[in-house]
């Protein structure tokens, strides 16, 4: 038994010091060189300062700004920590109440919008952290951002269109706006 315990002790620090200590420091100085900022969490930075990752949606609420997706965690909305689904499926009186409640909001606040509200715009990512929207939810919002900043609606929406991401690999997944970015690029644009 003693010429047993031997070898599976040696072998046993051997692929901790692989697996624990050689592996994740070359895979994390390969992600530092090649793919730094997204090894570092994807930070927007605005005036020198970090104002979020663009892979975490923020919540917004002024006028002048592009809203969100609604996001599922609580009781902090796009608390990272708390990542989840509101699990409501589609025949849930509570997810239809929601819906109907935040289509409401979002008449309110622009009542000029009387058409279809693209349904990222009132239901929540699987994640409940999504930082995009669609462009035609970004395009819906423009009346009302361009008259709380005083711009042109066409100037505010050539920045959407300016600011939308393809298909990932061109196929996966369908085209997008991260509000975050995109809100940045219109506090950049300021009258």
């Amino acid at each position: 038994m003693n010429s047993q315990i031997r070898p599976a002790l040696v072998l046993l620090v051997a692929l901790h010091v692989l697996t624990g200590l050689i592996y994740p420091l070359a895979v994390t100085g390969i992600a530092q060189v090649v793919w730094h900022d997204k090894a570092n969490g994807s930070v927007l930075v605005a005036e020198g300062k970090a104002v979020g990752s663009s892979l975490i949606g923020q919540p917004f609420s002024a006028q002048g700004y592009f809203w969100s997706r609604p996001s599922a965690t609580s009781p902090v909305p796009y608390d990272a920590s708390a990542s989840t689904g509101s699990n409501l499926g589609p025949t849930n009186p509570a997810l239809a109440a929601a819906v109907r409640d935040r289509i409401s909001a979002l008449r309110a606040a622009d009542p000029g919008l009387t058409g279809p509200v693209p349904v990222d715009l009132v239901t929540t990512s699987g994640s409940g952290l999504d930082p995009d929207i669609s462009v035609a939810a970004g395009l819906i919002q423009v009346p009302r951002v361009a008259a709380a900043r005083g711009l042109s609606p066409d100037r505010v929406r050539a920045l959407v269109l300016s600011q939308a991401e393809g298909r990932t690999l061109g196929v996966l997944g369908e085209p997008r706006v991260n509000v975050l970015a995109l809100n940045l690029a219109l506090d950049r644009v300021r009258p």
